[in-house]
């Protein structure tokens, strides 16, 4: 029933019935003597006693006004005690920060002054009000768990960015995050603290002592003996770093953790308090006693099940009752205090919500007898109090407190009117109802009660020294295996009690979502759309603006609720239609984005900008789609971007600051400080440089909101369409079939959660997973600990007691982080969770599928489908592993393979242009193709594809990125190449990896068939070779030239006799040099492998250069690499951090095997031009080949005598990576190539230099130019012609190349 309160008027309803004289019987009305009764019972005299009938006036509606006002009254008493209160305090009986001098450093203030967030180093922020006498106590909520110093100080502390509260003589505080207390000096004191905790700060001035309470809980006296006397008054005080955030409560809320003898710095309202619970009192009479109108008498009525049945008698006594009441729920403390806990006691009994029709018939009550304005801010205040609660409630065993207040939210939420008026004013704009969906993990398990939950701990014991999973699966021990399984049992109790508070979650947004509540107006969903996608814009366009930017944490629970409540409207869907999709079969349909009917913000698309889009493919758009863009549109969007682009040269930077300096700009709540209410529009700065200089004109920020929110205006009929009008699907393409998929709402909803996961969820997942990694480390730690406590002598009793000591230790935090751990799993990584990530990708798969058919369309595909697709496969396959494998999920094979194919399409598609999301395409591709299963998906992809992404990866390496091109090819030949069989490098092996997850240090595993797809296409495709190989060995020139050019600067740097420090940077850089040539050695096998005729076939135009080329190249590094006494040596024995992989073993190999395939597994022709070619080359030296085996030089040895620390190089020593039969053929080769050079030596003419090429002075003159007859060898102007027409000496243009012989001397 809507309230018939005007908009404006603020005046109070009179329900004061009028002074005629009371008619006998007034129809509805009960007689006077039952009416006298009933008023009686409701309405008590305050002693319980009612005057005898005889004595006392008869109570009427006429008079009961008069008498409510009388009982009311009675206690104003109270009202003279309040001077006395006061003493010891000075300053606003309300109480607040001080944001006009009271603070230090940047600070962002809430709109109640009650919140705050830090912005600078260490800023600091006091109170309005101080103490001087008395006890005194106020709370604050700690809303991130970083570095804060809490407490008091005086008017005289000067603080600055570097000293805050408790860094002078008369401040104190309290420091959760270091668990120290702080005046000056600092010791330990307390418990650490977390996010959700509150903190309670206590000063005794009459005993000089301050304390601190963390949850209620004592953590003992902090100060004593605190300066006292004349002038000394304490305010309450924060000091806080960048970005930590809290809410007080002096006093304007009821204090959570209220100490007898305490005062709160704020005074309670006593009248009002007193007044409010007389009047819920009375409320509670007229929900309890009824009238039997056919008996006449009063009876007592069943409360719970109690209904406003169209009574007069009853609604006028509500009346009068509502005319006090109402005023008084407008107000924080009594909506907290009186209502919340007046509703929660109905809750109290127990069962389901629906069993309280109560509740719904109390709010049916307040839209009838309040005015609209008050019925506003007490929902308003009810919503706050209770998502207070919930956030900073703690963590008990049965998590009853989240629950009751989760109960209560949905009791409110299930009443139509209140629902639609919040979700269109508070849940988004005023509070952060996120929170409502969140489960904190938490800090201290013991006081969690999870040592009760979980009273047996466990922890995987399989690792070897370097961290990894043991090989060999070790027979579990009995006990092991009882461990296991109690800690198993204690899980899924923990996981019974978490999913009920789920459950609850889902609920409130089941309720959110309802679209059949079409009464009084739009339905929830269409509401919560619109908000929904404000919420999700805040998120996208404000990465750099901490205080608008939804926590991650929270996104995850968030998500997850979300996905569990789609699911279930989809297919309740699919019940009632049919032929429409269900949910495992979900995706969004492609004309979602290009249509207009979904607001993607300024978020990047595949094909680049929106408005390029447009004007590119508008005729597209108008054959496939019949979607006509306006050209006044498309010069609209082409000014506006104009106008940004200008913009952002100017103030991108400066942009976040703006915004907080401007406040209305600011729209939206904090999400860091209050929970609640609150925006953080108030920028305090004590810096010089005023922030207010960007500030943009009002009109400009008009032109933007119009522009970034025409999604509040949209309706449902906008949405899912009517009458011919498609809604969201407006422009199906002809590649998309015409079945109903499910209601277009649950397809923008679906969007949107996909872009939530691509905001933030991922990158939490990720973060979690730290807590599994840390009890890996301490059960490493643990077990090396007990293998030296039984391996320590007897007679060493003092080392024995330190290993026992740090056993100990180990264990206690073994025992914390499991059951933390067992908290985790259940709520971010269960199998449930799993699932609805898997269902994600799933998703994604199926709308990248949809798109790509489309054709040009898919560049309007929002990148960050791409983005999730790629992203939540790792998360499947690197987060959830430790408690659940990807293998057990349904269609994983199918789904691994449709992914392979979409990385092998569009890693090299033309309609993506983003060099990001190329970047990450290529990067999931390379990942994708280091581990078997992946890779047989891959494989498992139609051969027409497989050759398509092969001939994409042999392209010219100059034209793109090419790392991770070439890691790909090496991934597919590792386990192929010479001595290629490492997981890591030799000398690697005694350290610990830093992460045995990566990529690159998985065991090998080649694929034959995708290298048979590229010798195919290198042998038939006579252009793809030559152009591939050449910018493979200009690559290998760069990269080892770049390695050799550093390697010399660090080795100067090492020499020097001041003490130098190599830049960690260029160490790194050095090493990736090093890492590069390897792997572009390693692919110059595999080419030589796979396709020798591309070197060794001189038919082929090419192959003598290219050949000419690979030997130059090779004798290079086998010089640089294996002189005596040279550079590369003194780096290496160096052993400098950053250089870890550089050594000789991993280069000299892959030498080696080109060396071994060119020389000796080729046919007699081969191998003799091959010979031939490395022989010619004057860099080629045979005491390299010889090097390889260990042979050291003649003139080393006869220079230096042999020392027992020095070990020669030799394959020899690696025979666990080396075979036998690979160790002969590099004997034979070396045979081979000692026998050559004798013969090549004994044969070789002396040549003058008249007759050597002119350009690289090593071969003779082979080749003349036309028409300018200039000569050189034919490798020179061969390798000159692949870049440059031009003469070498002339500059003419080359027409063509003759061979050239001297003619005989006469």
């Amino acid at each position: 029933m809507t309230s018939r309160g005007a908009g404006t008027a603020f005046s109070r309803r009179n329900y004061r019935l009028s002074n005629e004289s009371e008619k006998p019987k007034v129809t509805g009305i009960v007689n006077s003597k039952l009416l006298n009764d009933y008023l009686h019972r409701i309405f008590p005299s305050a002693d319980g006693i009612q005057p005898a009938a005889a004595y006392r006036k008869p109570l009427t509606f006429q008079n009961l006004q008069e008498h409510l006002d009388k009982l009311l009254a009675e206690d104003s008493g109270a009202e003279d005690s309040r001077d006395q209160i006061l003493e010891g305090r000075l300053g606003p009986s309300t109480v607040v920060l001080d944001h006009i001098s009271g603070f230090e450093g940047l600070l962002l203030v809430d709109d109640d002054l009650l919140g705050v967030i830090g912005h600078s180093n260490f800023g600091s922020i006091r109170a309005t009000t101080c103490v001087y006498k008395g006890k005194w106590i106020y709370e604050v909520l700690i809303s991130s768990q970083g570095l804060m110093q809490i407490g008091w100080c005086t008017l005289n502390c000067r603080f600055n960015q570097e000293e805050g509260v408790g860094d002078t003589p008369d401040s104190y505080a309290y420091d959760g995050n270091r668990v120290r207390k702080w005046n000056v000096t600092t010791t330990n004191y307390g418990k650490s603290w977390a996010a959700g905790d509150i903190v309670s700060c206590l000063i005794d001035l009459d005993e000089g002592t301050i304390a601190f309470c963390l949850n209620g809980v004592s953590l003992g006296t902090a100060f004593d003996n605190i300066t006292r006397g004349a002038g000394m008054a304490y305010f309450p005080a924060i000091s806080l770093s960048f970005k930590e955030s809290v809410a007080f409560n002096f006093g304007s809320r009821p204090l959570r953790y209220p100490v007898e003898g305490y005062r709160p710095l704020q005074d309670p309202p006593s009248m009002d308090l007193v007044e409010a619970h007389k009047l819920l009192g009375y409320l509670k009479n007229v929900i309890h006693i009824g009238i039997d109108m056919l008996e006449g008498k009063l009876v007592e009525k069943d409360t719970s099940m109690w209904q406003l049945q169209g009574e007069p008698t009853v609604l006028i006594t509500l009346a009068h009752i509502f005319n006090h009441f109402a005023p008084l729920m407008c107000k924080v403390y009594l909506v907290e205090d009186v209502l919340m806990n007046f509703l929660l006691s109905i809750l109290e009994q127990g069962g389901a919500v629906e069993a309280h029709p109560l509740i719904q018939q109390l709010l049916d009550l307040m839209w009838l007898l309040m005015e609209d304005y008050e019925v506003h801010e007490c929902l308003k205040q009810l919503l706050m109090s209770l998502l207070r609660a919930y956030r900073f409630s703690p963590i008990i065993p049965d998590l009853g407190l989240q629950i009751h207040y989760l109960r209560l939210t949905i009791a409110v939420l299930k009443h139509e009117k209140s629902r639609k008026y919040l979700l269109n004013n508070v849940l988004f704009d005023i509070l952060r109802s996120v929170v409502f969906f969140y489960i904190k993990s938490p800090l201290r398990v013991e006081e969690a009660g999870l040592q009760e939950l979980i009273p047996t701990t466990w922890w995987p014991n399989r690792f070897t020294k370097e961290g990894k999973e043991s090989k060999e699966v070790k027979e579990e021990s009995a006990e092991e295996r009882l461990r296991r399984r109690a800690y198993d049992r204690g899980c899924q109790r923990l996981k019974k009690r978490i999913e009920v508070v789920e459950e609850l979650q889902v609920q409130i947004l089941k309720l959110l979502l309802n679209n059949k509540d079409r009464g009084g107006g739009e339905a929830s969903r269409y509401i919560f759309l619109n908000k929904f996608r404000k919420f999700l814009q805040e998120n996208a366009s404000n990465r750099g603006n901490l205080t608008v930017l939804c926590p991650p944490e929270y996104m995850v629970c968030f998500l997850h609720r979300l996905i569990s409540t789609l699911r279930c409207y989809w297919d309740g869907h699919k019940a009632k239609a049919p032929a429409a999709l269900n949910s495992e079969e979900a995706y969004v349909p492609p004309q979602l984005f290009y249509n207009g009917k979904v607001d993607y913000f300024d978020l990047q698309r595949l094909g680049g900008l929106l408005s390029h889009l447009k004007k590119t493919l508008k005729d597209d758009l108008a054959l496939k789609a019949n979607i006509l863009i306006d050209p006044a549109e498309l010069q609209a969007v082409t000014m506006d971007d104009l106008d940004e682009d200008e913009e952002s040269a100017t103030s991108t930077a400066q942009r976040p600051v703006a915004a907080l300096a401007i406040g209305g700009a600011l729209a939206r709540p904090s999400w860091l400080s209050s929970p609640t209410l609150g925006r953080a529009n108030r920028f305090l700065s004590t810096a010089a440089v005023s922030l207010m200089n960007p500030r943009r004109s009002l009109g400009t920020l008009e032109k933007m909101k119009a522009r970034m929110l025409s999604v509040e205006q949209r309706t449902e009929d906008d949405i899912e369409g009517s009458h011919g009008n498609e809604g969201l699907l407006l422009g199906r393409p002809p590649e998309e079939p015409e079945q109903s998929i499910t209601e277009n709402s649950l397809l923008e909803i679906l969007d949107g959660i996909v872009m939530m996961y691509n905001l933030s969820v991922h990158q939490q997942l990720g973060k979690m997973v730290g807590v599994s990694d840390d009890v890996n480390e301490y059960a490493l730690a643990l077990k090396d600990t007990e293998e030296k406590i039984s391996r320590c002598p007897k007679r060493r009793r003092d080392i024995y007691e330190e290993l026992v000591k740090s056993q100990k230790v180990f264990s206690e935090k073994l025992n914390h982080l499991s059951r933390r751990l067992a908290w985790i799993n259940v709520t971010i990584y269960s199998k449930e969770k799993m699932q609805d990530i898997y269902w994600l990708l799933r998703v994604c798969i199926r709308t990248i599928e949809h798109g790509d058919r489309t054709g040009s369309l898919f560049a309007f595909m929002p990148e960050f489908y791409l983005s999730v697709a790629m992203n939540s496969y790792s998360a499947l396959k690197n987060y959830f592993s430790p408690v659940h494998s990807m293998e057990e999920l349904p269609g994983y094979e199918e789904t691994l393979t449709r992914l392979a194919a979409i990385l092998a399409k569009h890693f090299a598609d033309s309609r993506i242009v983003g060099t990001d999301i190329r970047d990450s395409l290529m990067q999931a591709l390379a990942s994708y193709v280091c581990y078997p299963h992946s890779l047989r998906a891959v494989e498992r992809i139609p051969e027409e594809q497989r050759i398509s992404m092969m001939r994409n990866l042999l392209a010219p390496y100059e034209q793109r990125p090419w790392a991770q091109t070439n890691w790909i090819l090496v991934r597919l030949w590792r386990g192929c190449g010479f001595g290629y069989r490492y997981t890591r490098l030799p000398h690697l092996l005694k350290t610990k990896p830093e992460d045995a997850n990566l990529p690159s240090l998985q065991k090998p595993c080649p694929s034959t068939l995708l290298q048979r797809h590229m010798a195919d296409l290198l042998c038939s495709d006579c252009d793809m070779a030559p152009s591939f190989l050449n910018s493979v060995l200009n690559q290998l020139n760069w990269a080892f030239s770049e390695f050799i050019g550093m390697i010399q600067e660090i080795q100067q740097a090492a020499e020097r006799l001041e003490r130098n420090f190599v830049d960690s940077r260029q160490l790194k850089v050095c090493a990736t040099c090093f890492d590069l040539s390897v792997s572009l050695l390693r692919v110059l096998e595999m080419t030589v492998t796979l396709a020798p005729e591309i070197f060794l076939d001189w038919s082929r135009p090419s192959s003598e250069l290219l050949l000419r080329r690979l030997a130059q190249l090779l004798n290079q590094v086998l010089n640089r690499v294996t002189a005596e006494r040279n550079l590369f040596d003194r780096v290496v024995n160096l052993r400098l951090p950053g250089l870890e992989s550089v050594d000789h073993y991993p280069i000299l190999v892959a030498v080696t095997g080109i060396l071994v395939r060119l020389l000796m597994d080729t046919d007699f022709q081969g191998a003799k031009r091959a010979t031939a070619v490395l022989l010619a080359d004057p860099c080629f030296q045979l005491c390299s080949i010889q090097y390889l085996l260990g042979h050291a030089e003649p003139s080393a040895l006869a220079a230096t005598p042999p020392s027992a620390d020095k070990r020669h190089f030799s394959l020899h020593t690696y025979t666990d990576y080396i075979s036998q039969e690979e160790l002969a053929k590099v004997e034979r080769m070396l045979g081979h190539l000692s026998e050559e050079s004798k013969q090549a030596a004994a044969s070789m003419l002396p040549t003058s230099e008249e007759d050597l090429c002119p350009i690289c002075y090593a071969h003779p003159i082979s080749a003349i130019f036309r028409p300018c007859s200039h000569k050189s060898c034919k490798a020179c102007i061969n390798q000159h012609l692949m870049n440059n027409k031009d003469c070498f000496f002339c500059k003419a243009t080359i027409t063509g190349v003759d061979d050239f012989t001297k003619p005989g001397s006469s």
